[in-house]
């Protein structure tokens, strides 16, 4: 099975940027699909959005569209969730998963395979 890390988490100020990475080890990325999830205090997890197993599809939440960009390096291992424009509202703990299988779901209980999260906080 695979083990996912997420790192680059932190606090920005509203209208800033930054780069999340997910980590894989133990099996080769490639095979699975990869999402982003966040969950803010109180609230459920939610999607963010998704990347095809060798990335030529990617799906977004309507509340990132536009301003957040999901990639993949399956030769680094690596996923990477980009954000740009950053609002207070966009304060969570962001996590990774993956799962087998050709399509991307947004259910989270779809996905079998979770990072531990990264805070990401967006000060106003």
């Amino acid at each position: 099975q695979v083990q996912l890390v997420e790192s680059g988490g932190g606090l920005v100020q509203a209208g800033g940027s930054l780069r999340l990475s997910c980590a894989a080890s133990g099996r080769t990325l490639s095979i699975y699909i990869m999402a982003w999830f966040r969950q803010a205090p109180g609230k459920e997890r939610e999607f963010v959005g998704g990347i095809s197993r060798n990335a030529d599809g990617v799906y977004y939440a309507d509340s990132v569209k536009g301003r957040f960009t999901i990639s993949r390096d399956n030769a680094k291992n690596t996923g990477y969730l980009q954000m740009i424009s950053l609002r207070p509202e966009d304060t969570a703990v962001y996590y990774c998963a993956a799962r087998e299988g050709s399509t991307i779901v947004v259910s989270r209980f779809l996905y079998g395979y979770w990072g531990q999260g990264t805070q990401v906080t967006v000060s106003s």
